[in-house]
């Protein structure tokens, strides 16, 4: 395997986690929560609150945080090995993700799940009915945000695997 091979080979560790996340919020926006609101909101309020919770496990915690980890690294490893251009792509992408993605689900989703965490659909229809109203449309706001960031940053990885190997200077 040539050197840029190799190199080439790596940035597949950053375009395997940039996937994951993709993937999980595509989901999330494109069926999950559309398959929620076709159902009763007491219903629904309790499937999300129970989905909520199951998320909070290491294999979805080593992807969401370790993204941006990974996407760091890579760049700085690029940076020492002079390919320039593709750790500026990968740094890009970090941007992208940290601003798309952490920090969007920091400031409304997180905020939002924990507002319907508090919700007991069973007591009073006409307030769940209201809650998931609240909670549905603003949440899938914010997850379109980040679907949106991380398949731009999964498009970044995979335009810095496409980039020409860098030349050494003569």
């Amino acid at each position: 395997m040539t050197t840029d091979g190799l190199r080439r080979a790596t940035l597949l560790v950053p375009l395997l986690f940039c996937g994951a996340m993709f993937g999980f919020f595509f989901a999330w926006q494109w069926s999950t929560v559309i398959g929620l609101n076709r159902i009763e909101p007491a219903v629904a309020i309790r499937a999300m609150q129970a989905m909520n919770a199951s998320v909070r496990n290491m294999a979805f915690g080593t992807a969401f945080f370790g993204t941006p980890v990974i996407l760091a690294g890579f760049a700085v490893i690029m940076a020492l090995l002079g390919e320039r251009a593709r750790a500026a792509v990968l740094g890009l992408a970090l941007l992208v993700h940290l601003g798309g993605v952490i920090a969007v689900t920091a400031t409304i989703n997180v905020p939002l799940n924990q507002i319907l965490a508090l919700v007991d659909p069973l007591v009073d229809p006409a307030s769940a009915a209201q809650a998931w109203a609240d909670y549905a449309g603003a949440w899938l706001s914010g997850n379109l945000l980040r679907t949106l960031a991380s398949g731009l940053s999964l498009a970044l990885v995979g335009l810095a695997l496409l980039l020409p190997e860098r030349k050494s200077p003569r």
